[in-house]
């Protein structure tokens, strides 16, 4: 899958975020290296620890369905003004990490700019066991 599909998938799943308080809505996709696709959405709670991001999200939704090889994580804020306001937070880079993502694809809400990195250089010391 390109990094424009994937990038245009998470922008569609962007739609379905439950963000009341933040206004910042997000989605992402998992591509599994067997194919499949599973989406993810920020999901907000009053209480703010509570909130779950689109990442972190669509990778446990992975690993519930059995996905434990993931190719990539696309990321799609929908309200950020700049691609830069729409990167992985340190949390779920780490939880990127824990299942061998290799590159992390970030879009800005238009998909005017689509950018490429390798997990390593969004997380350069992630933790491993």
């Amino acid at each position: 899958m390109t990094n424009e599909e994937l990038a245009a998938a998470a922008r569609e799943a962007a739609k379905g975020a439950y963000s009341p308080y933040s206004k910042f809505r997000v989605g992402a996709i998992v591509l599994g290296r067997n194919g499949e696709i599973v989406s993810g959405v920020n999901v907000e709670n009053a209480a703010y620890p509570s909130s779950t991001c689109a990442e972190a999200n669509a990778v446990t939704t992975a690993v519930a369905q059995g996905i434990r090889d993931i190719e990539a994580v696309a990321v799609v804020c929908l309200d950020a003004e700049t691609i830069d306001g729409g990167y992985p937070c340190g949390r779920c880079r780490q939880v990127m990490n824990e299942f061998g993502v290799d590159r992390v694809v970030v879009s800005s809400a238009d998909g005017s700019e689509i950018r490429e990195h390798k997990l390593s250089e969004l997380l350069p010391f992630g933790f491993e066991l």
